[in-house]
């Protein structure tokens, strides 16, 4: 019997996450779960988490892992709140401490070195197993230096690297990111067979269409993504996503995102009051100029 693939669809953030459950042992994985954030008075709810849980517990199911495909720079993970509930294992790529060590500095936070917030690293090559079935690992860098695709089957959820078709590719201009890096990346998971399942870790509406969509096929992508077809050449890549993510805007969540996402959504410990704080430096993202003096008298 085929793996269950539940997805769910956030309109705030347009991320996509997916509880999978294997029927034959009744094991379950989720795939990069969002904890709701509002913005504008920096309020958090577990709503979409506690959906999955949900999801997990009318299948009758025991969760066995969160799988992170990334540090996150537009949504924040509910990846610790789960694993608090659940006891699951948050699963993510070993190179999330070069995004540690990258990030860390710019929150004047904690140094986290080793990745040890998370219980499981993973690289290429590497398998997990879902009940009956297995999970094997892609490190698809490019977009960040720790992603991983997850196949599971004959899906292949993908996270950030693609897209629908009809959009493209993920950006390549966070630290630690490359565009060339994100071709290979691409092309790898493009040559798995025509007929593999492509799940992707957002949707956007692209001119033309008006409904949400999140899987593909490689086929679908080899023919016809708009960035990254077939015959598209890796200059010719490289050259259209470094012009395209000069004129990108920072991702509106990346900095309350990052901070708890690189410590596997465990938000900063509460004051006396028991109140807790995320940090929004200044000008530590993109080309700033130093802060003026006068500024600070």
């Amino acid at each position: 019997m085929p793996i269950a693939i539940h997805p769910h669809f956030d309109t705030v953030t347009n991320t996509v996450s997916y509880v999978v459950i294997d029927p034959a042992s009744a094991r379950a994985a989720i795939i990069d779960p969002v904890l709701d954030f509002e913005a504008k008075a920096a309020t958090i709810a577990t709503t979409i988490a506690d959906r999955l849980l949900a999801i997990v517990d009318e299948q009758g199911a025991t969760l066995d892992y969160v799988l992170e495909t990334h540090a996150h720079a537009d949504h924040l993970t509910a990846a610790h709140y789960i694993r608090a509930r659940t006891g699951a294992k948050v699963v993510i790529g070993a190179h999330i401490r070069n995004v540690q060590s990258i990030f860390t500095p710019v929150f004047a936070a904690e140094t986290i070195e080793t990745g040890e917030v998370f219980d499981m690293l993973v690289d290429e090559g590497d398998t997990l197993a879902l009940g009956e079935t297995e999970i094997r690992v892609l490190h698809t860098p490019g977009h960040t230096p720790a992603c991983l695709t997850y196949r599971i089957e004959d899906a292949a959820f993908v996270g950030d690297t693609l897209f629908m078709p009809d959009y493209g590719t993920a950006r390549a201009d966070f630290p630690g990111g490359d565009a060339a890096t994100l071709f290979r990346s691409i092309r790898k998971i493009l040559a798995l067979p025509e007929q593999t399942r492509i799940f992707v870790g957002h949707d956007y509406l692209p001119r033309g269409r008006s409904d949400f969509r999140w899987e593909t096929t490689v086929a679908e992508q080899r023919a016809a993504n708009v960035h990254v077809h077939d015959g598209v050449s890796e200059a010719e890549f490289v050259a259209m996503r470094e012009a395209r993510d000069a004129t990108l805007d920072a991702p509106t969540l990346i900095l309350p995102s990052l901070q708890v996402n690189i410590q596997g959504g465990k938000l900063p410990s509460p004051d006396a009051q028991g109140r807790a704080f995320l940090r929004l430096p200044i000008n530590a993202l993109g080309r700033h100029s130093p802060l003026p003096a006068e500024l600070f008298e």
